[in-house]
């Protein structure tokens, strides 16, 4: 973890309310799938905005963002040339183990541009498929990333793009087929995530899911973004996770 000084070297737009910020630094990082940033927008907004990296390549990188609230609305303004802190890698990612060759991204909404890091890391090294939900057809991105998948099957809730069901539901008609993984990675609305476990544990699969929380400092000081786990205790979605196995989280 370090607090980078990082140039953006652009900020568009890539879908409905949607944008993609990629920041330049002045030295090389490694950073995991499914690890985020958090990003000081400046001004008087003493919280930084936590999101999900998209993208490493080399020196840049890529995070796409949902335009919510008055720090995001702020970012979406800043151009090219515009120099941030940056507060770096967070959290623990995804991880494949290594005899886990068939690998199902299931996302939804901003979750799918964590999946996005996933497929980048292990895209040519294991068999991955895709089932990404979008609201409709202006909110549909990265599909460029997700064709690079072994399969990818996007779907919209009202059917403006491809068919008319969720990312729950395409994966569960695929493994209808007898198209099984042997681990499925998640990342969406928390209704998305209940009802995956629900079919992951019916089916007996393994599976993990990275969690949004609303967060202050992004490395577990101030205990904002705390999550309820099956055994009773707390954990701190930006320390803890946050990736968690599906088993061991309320949802």
């Amino acid at each position: 973890m370090k607090d980078y000084i990082a140039t953006i070297v652009k900020n568009e737009k890539i879908a409905d309310n949607i944008h993609a910020v990629t920041f330049a630094l002045d030295e090389d990082i490694k950073i995991r799938c499914g690890q985020f940033g958090n990003i000081c927008v400046g001004g008087t907004h003493l919280l930084r905005r936590p999101i999900a990296v998209c993208k490493v390549d080399g020196r840049e990188v890529a995070f796409c963002y949902q335009i919510k609230g008055e720090g995001t609305k702020k970012l979406q303004t800043m151009g090219a040339g515009t120099r941030l802190n940056v507060l770096m890698p967070l959290g623990n990612g995804f991880y494949v183990e290594e005899n886990e060759q068939k690998v199902a991204l299931v996302g939804g909404g901003v979750g799918v541009f964590p999946l996005i890091s996933v497929l980048r890391e292990y895209g040519q090294t294991k068999e991955i498929s895709a089932y990404i939900g979008y609201r409709n057809k202006g909110a549909v991105c990265g599909v460029e990333e997700f064709e690079k998948a072994a399969k990818f099957v996007g779907v919209t809730d009202d059917g403006s793009y491809g068919e008319k069901m969720n990312a729950v539901q395409a994966f569960a008609a695929d493994l209808e087929k007898g198209n099984r993984p042997d681990v499925v990675l998640a990342c969406g609305p928390t209704p998305m995530l209940r009802a995956l476990k629900a079919l992951v544990e019916k089916e007996g699969l393994n599976c993990y899911v990275s969690l949004e929380e609303r967060m202050g400092c992004g490395f577990g000081a101030c205990v904002v973004c705390v999550c309820d786990l099956t055994n009773g205790k707390k954990a701190r979605v930006c320390k803890d996770g946050p990736v968690f196995n599906v088993k061991d989280v309320v949802l």
